[in-house]
C-alpha cells in the first residue's frame, strides 16, 4: 500500500494559512489535553512548554517544518537546539534516544498532518465538491474503525465529517479526497459497498469521542479557520511587522480572500505600511484594509486583476520606486516596473483606520507608464 506520508512534507498556501494562524497565540501548557478540539486551530503548544521565549523558538522550528518542507531529521536538530538553548528539562521523552525520537516525532506528525489537514478541509470546502471519499492511509498498524471506513462516499455536507476529519487520533494518516459526482468519486477510490457504521457518532465514555477516535480528535481541524480571520483581523495590527505581513499574504494566498471579494463584507487586511509612512497621513494604525465597498468597486472598475494579484499589493508597498502623498490623509505607491502597480491608502480623519481604496496595474506600454507616473509625481506634497 501507498505510504502517505510524503505529502505531509510538501506545504501548501492553505496548510501555511492553517498553521499561522495558531502562531497569534502561543500558549503555555503542562499537558496536551489543556487546549481541545478546535481551539488548536487558533492556539500553538507543545505540552509542558510553559516559559513564553521557549514556546516561541519551539513554534518557530514548527513553522520552518511546515513552511519550507523540512524532514523529521533537520526538525530534530532545531528541537534539541531550542531545548539545549533554553536549558528545558522534564519533559516527556527527555533522558533517552528512543524517547526523544518519539517526542519530536509526536511534535512533527502532530503539527503538520493537522495544518495540513485543516488546509484540505479549507481547500474542498472552496472546490464545491458535491461528494466526499474517506480513505484510509496505510498506517503498519491500523485502526480496524479506520479501515472499515476506507472508501466511505458521502455527502460533503453530511454530519460526518464534523467529527470524523482526519486525523483522528495520534498517528492517524487517513486522508480524505472529493468530487463532483460518486462516479467520479469511485474512481478515486470510493467503494460503494461500504457503509457509514451504526452507532459512529455514539461517545465513547472513556474517551469522550466516538470509538476509533482518540480523545480531543472528534473535530475537523481548520473548520473553524474561515470565521476566524475576521475575529482575528484586530490582532494583526499588534503583531510584530513580518509576522503580520506574512499572515496576511497566507490569507491572500490560500484563497481566504478569494471566497472573502466574491461577497464581501466587513472590510480584509491587505497591507502593512511603514509606522512612519502611516504617520505622515496621520494614521495610527499601518495596516490596511480592503472595505466591501472598494473590493465591489475594483471589481467593477479592474476586472483584468486576477485575485492572486492582490498578494502583490504587499510587494508594491515594500519595494516602491516612489511613494507619494498626493493629500493630506493618503500615500499613492508606485512599482514602475514593465509590470507594476499603483497602489492608494488612506487613513480616516480621526486616523483610527486605513484603507487601501485603489489598486490597479501600470500601462504595460512603457511611453503610457511614464506619463502616468510623471501625472501622479506632479500631485505629490
Amino acid at each position: 500500500m501507498a505510504d502517505f506520508a510524503a505529502i505531509f512534507t510538501l506545504p501548501f498556501d492553505e496548510q501555511v494559512a492553517a498553521f499561522r494562524l495558531r502562531l497569534l497565540q502561543l500558549v503555555p501548557t503542562f499537558r496536551w489535553d489543556d487546549l481541545v478540539k478546535a481551539q488548536h486551530d487558533r492556539a500553538f503548544m507543545v505540552a509542558g512548554a510553559q516559559k513564553a521565549d521557549l514556546l516561541a523558538d519551539l513554534a518557530e522550528a514548527v513553522r520552518k517544518a511546515i513552511e519550507e518542507g523540512t524532514s523529521l531529521e533537520a526538525f530534530r536538530a532545531d528541537f534539541r537546539g531550542v531545548v539545549e538553548g533554553h536549558g528545558w528539562h522534564g519533559w516527556t521523552g527527555e533522558g533517552t534516544a528512543a524517547g526523544e525520537a518519539w517526542r519530536t516525532r509526536v511534535i512533527y506528525r502532530t503539527n503538520t498532518r493537522t495544518s495540513y489537514h485543516a488546509g484540505r478541509y479549507a481547500q474542498l470546502q472552496a472546490a464545491g465538491h458535491k461528494y466526499w471519499v474517506y480513505r484510509h492511509g496505510g498506517s503498519r498498524d491500523p485502526r480496524p474503525e479506520h479501515l472499515a471506513l476506507d472508501g466511505l462516499i458521502l455527502p460533503a455536507d453530511h454530519p460526518f465529517w464534523k467529527i470524523w476529519w482526519p486525523p483522528n487520533g495520534w498517528g492517524c494518516s487517513c486522508y480524505v479526497v472529493g468530487a463532483p459526482s460518486r462516479r467520479i468519486a469511485e474512481l478515486m477510490g470510493g467503494n460503494p459497498d461500504v457503509r457509514l457504521p451504526d452507532g459512529w457518532d455514539t461517545i465513547d465514555p472513556r474517551t469522550g469521542a466516538p470509538r476509533g477516535i482518540d480523545k480531543g480528535w472528534d473535530y475537523a481541524p481548520g473548520a473553524s479557520v474561515a470565521a476566524e480571520v475576521q475575529a482575528l483581523t484586530p490582532k494583526i495590527e499588534h503583531l510584530p511587522d513580518r509576522m503580520s505581513i506574512d499572515l496576511i499574504q497566507s490569507w491572500v494566498r490560500a484563497g481566504l480572500f478569494e471566497r472573502w471579494i466574491a461577497n464581501p463584507t466587513g472590510s480584509f487586511p491587505l497591507v502593512r505600511v511603514r509606522r512612519e509612512q502611516a504617520e505622515k497621513i496621520g494614521s495610527r494604525q499601518t495596516v490596511a484594509h480592503l472595505s466591501a465597498e472598494t473590493a465591489a468597486k475594483q471589481l467593477r472598475e479592474h476586472p483584468e486583476l486576477m485575485v492572486l494579484e492582490y498578494a502583490d499589493a504587499q510587494r508594491v508597498v515594500q519595494n516602491a520606486t516612489h511613494v507619494v502623498r498626493d493629500s493630506p490623509k493618503s500615500l499613492v505607491f508606485m512599482l514602475t516596473e514593465p509590470d507594476g502597480y499603483v497602489l492608494v491608502v488612506k487613513a480616516t480623519r480621526d486616523g483610527e483606520a486605513l484603507f487601501v481604496t485603489s489598486f490597479r496595474r501600470l500601462s504595460r506600454d512603457a511611453a503610457k507608464r511614464d506619463r502616468e507616473v510623471g501625472r501622479i509625481l506632479a500631485r505629490g506634497r
